[in-house]
This record gives structure tokens, C-alpha cells and sequence, in this order.
């Protein structure tokens, strides 16, 4: 899946990373775990290719690099693990779920 761009606050554009990518019966299925960078506009594919490519890294060395948002349960318990030294206030955490979940609940807006 491609990442999710989002504006979080006022000014704060974020960059969300699915996790993993997989089909089910060759239909998409959401994963459960999303990596947050902030980013300056404009953004290419090759810096959206490497900071994918990080994501199999236990420790993100990016500096855009916010952190990880966790749907344990959809609608109800989420678990966001800010990076070292920087990370999302919690507004923006909230914000950010609640776009993220108006992602997973529209099909139509997944680019794949």
C-alpha cells in the first residue's frame, strides 16, 4: 500500500507508512501498525522508498522518523510508541488515529 499523507495541528504535514503490505484472496488487507515521518513538501519516491525500506530496522535512524501508531483494537485501544528524542504530541496522536481510521474505513481512498 502506499503512504497515507495527513495534516496534523495547523501546519504539520505527516507521512503514514503501513507496515506490511498483504492480500488476502487478492483483496488488500489493512495492517494493524503504522509509521509516522514528518516531512517537508515536496516529497519524492525515492525518499518515500527509503524510509519504507526502514521499516524492517528494530531502530529507525531517520530524523523524520516520529514514530509508531498500533491499532490493538479498531475504535477502541491504540498504542502510540514515540521515537527517541522527538515524537507527536498527544492532539496530534489523535488526530492522527482519527484519520488513519477514516482511512482503513473507506476502501476507496486505499491506493495499492
Amino acid at each position: 500500500m502506499q503512504p497515507i499523507f495527513i495534516t496534523v495541528g495547523a501546519t504539520h504535514p505527516l507521512m503514514i507508512i503501513p507496515d506490511a503490505q498483504a492480500h488476502l484472496d487478492g483483496h488488500p488487507v489493512l495492517t494493524y501498525t503504522y509509521s509516522i515521518y514528518g516531512y517537508k513538501q515536496p516529497i519524492n519516491q525515492q525518499q518515500i522508498d527509503s524510509k519504507a525500506t526502514e521499516l524492517l530496522l528494530e531502530k529507525k535512524k531517520d530524523p523524520d522518523y516520529l514514530g509508531m501508531i498500533t491499532f490493538e483494537l479498531p475504535g477502541k485501544l491504540f498504542n502510540y510508541e514515540a521515537a527517541e528524542g522527538q515524537g507527536l504530541t498527544s492532539e496530534e496522536v489523535e488526530e492522527a488515529i482519527e484519520q488513519i481510521t477514516q482511512y482503513r474505513e473507506t476502501p476507496g481512498m486505499w491506493q495499492i
